[in-house]
């Protein structure tokens, strides 16, 4: 506690350092502000919460699940009505769509390689991009809130404008892409001057906004009556602890390549090998290298078989793929996750440029030859490590239908026990810790030196 207590000191203690953190923290402020701003032709007074308003005037128990799924990415914007509904989502698309559309178009491939002008312009490709992809995610998430979660004809006092009017549609329209660049723009802020990756930030700050909520409600129906007490809150609270730990350890778990770099005196057979022997380093290969995007894009996925109960609405087997808590949903949900993960892995570890690096630099396996056998060596390396890797992913994501109804019994609560919110949370935390020790190793490397040259100089 003392060592947690000095780091803390320390990072005081750093100017530039302190002057990021604080910079972040009052962008973060700013962001939640604004999503609890409503759109000016809804008057959220009336409506209250989106969520518990569908719930209670006769929406099934899956929608509102569906709801809040998509609602706990924006920090409740979503069920809000907020400018920020759409939040950093659109973004995140583009950028998804940019990254893969670069392993097909050439000159995407080329501004890959151009390094920093190159980034610049894949950067200001995405922003239009994201402006795109708002064009498109706004009227259909008006289309559900004036259809689907609040008909006119049911909660017409929550519109200050009828919402089949041109004055509701383009106003709100250009409002959401508005928010949406806004929070864009929050987001390559912090990056820029900030502590951390912006974007992520934004997205883990959305997700732990909900959590305090969510325990909130676990706690009311635990202690009442039905619920088992405050012993299953100390329960659930040790067992979200252990899934925690162990998102951590998913999202750190290497396999370690050795890999021996020859000097080149010893390649011509120079003299004195005991003593050039070359570097032994390694190549760190993640076991989840696709992080969260398997289950992104399995969830984009997912809303298809729901479409399917149109089809035929009396069908008990069909409506299951409506709930994302049903056996149905997730079976599929962990194949399409499994499946994702050796796709994207597949596209984004290219081995054979890793292969073709090594023999460049004079590095090779151990008792592997360099070349093609590398590659082939590293592929099935990444093969073996990626399928217990995907399976623990899939698990991971289904984890929050498993206690659902087990013993954790609201939704919102049960979403935080798996899933993308919890992996997010959990990268995010992890990179911003590690970008905070890189400034306090460099500060301490910086005294050193500066003690040094006191010495010497005498000043």
């Amino acid at each position: 506690m003392k060592e947690f207590i000095q780091t803390l000191k320390n990072i005081w203690s750093l100017k530039e350092l302190r002057d990021k953190i604080i910079f972040t923290l009052g962008i973060i402020l700013v962001y939640r502000f604004a999503s609890y701003i409503s759109l000016p032709a809804i008057n959220l007074a009336e409506v209250g919460d989106l969520l518990e308003h569908y719930k209670n005037q006769g929406g099934n128990k899956q929608g509102a699940g569906l709801l809040g799924l998509l609602s706990s990415f924006t920090g409740g914007a979503f069920s809000h009505a907020s400018v920020m509904a759409l939040g950093i989502m659109p973004y995140i698309s583009a950028s998804i769509i940019v990254q893969l559309m670069g392993m097909a178009i050439p000159y995407l491939q080329k501004l890959q390689k151009d390094g920093e002008s190159g980034r610049n312009t894949l950067n200001q490709i995405t922003r239009w991009l994201t402006i795109g992809v708002c064009l498109v995610q706004a009227p259909s998430y008006l289309t559900s809130i004036t259809q689907l979660f609040l008909p006119y004809a049911q909660f017409s006092s929550a519109y200050y404008v009828e919402p089949n009017s041109i004055m509701f549609w383009l106003p709100s329209i250009v409002i959401l892409v508005a928010g949406s660049v806004f929070a864009m723009w929050l987001g390559e802020k912090i990056t820029d001057k900030g502590i951390g990756n912006g974007i992520s930030i934004l997205i883990m700050v959305g997700i732990l906004s909900r959590l305090p909520e969510a325990f909130v409600q676990e706690m009311a129906v635990q202690n009442g009556k039905g619920g088992m007490g405050s012993i299953m809150i100390l329960i659930e609270v040790i067992f979200w602890m252990l899934v925690v730990l162990l998102a951590v350890v998913l999202s750190v778990a290497v396999r370690k390549i050795p890999i021996q770099y020859v000097s080149r005196a010893q390649a011509r057979g120079g003299v004195n090998r005991n003593l050039m022997q070359g570097a032994r380093q390694w190549i760190p290969l993640k076991v989840n290298a696709a992080g969260v995007m398997p289950i992104i894009f399995a969830q984009a996925l997912m809303f298809v078989p729901g479409l399917l109960t149109k089809v035929d609405e009396s069908n008990t087997f069909l409506a299951g793929f409506k709930n994302v808590f049903s056996w149905q949903y997730n079976v599929l949900f962990a194949l399409l996750i499994i499946i994702f993960s050796f796709f994207y892995t597949a596209i984004t570890i290219p081995v054979n440029q890793m292969a073709d690096d090594l023999k460049r630099n004079g590095g090779l396996v151990p008792k592997v030859r360099p070349g093609k056998e590398t590659a082939d060596y590293l592929d099935d390396i990444l093969s073996k490590i990626t399928l217990p890797g995907a399976i623990f992913l899939s698990i991971f994501a289904i984890l929050p239908a498993i206690v659902h109804g087990t013993f954790v019994q609201t939704d919102a609560f049960a979403l935080f026990f798996g899933g993308t919110s919890l992996l997010i949370m959990v990268g995010v935390i992890l990179d911003t810790v590690q970008q905070i020790n890189t400034y306090l190793l460099n500060h301490h490397y910086d005294g050193l030196m500066q003690s040094k040259l006191s010495r010497t100089t005498g000043y």
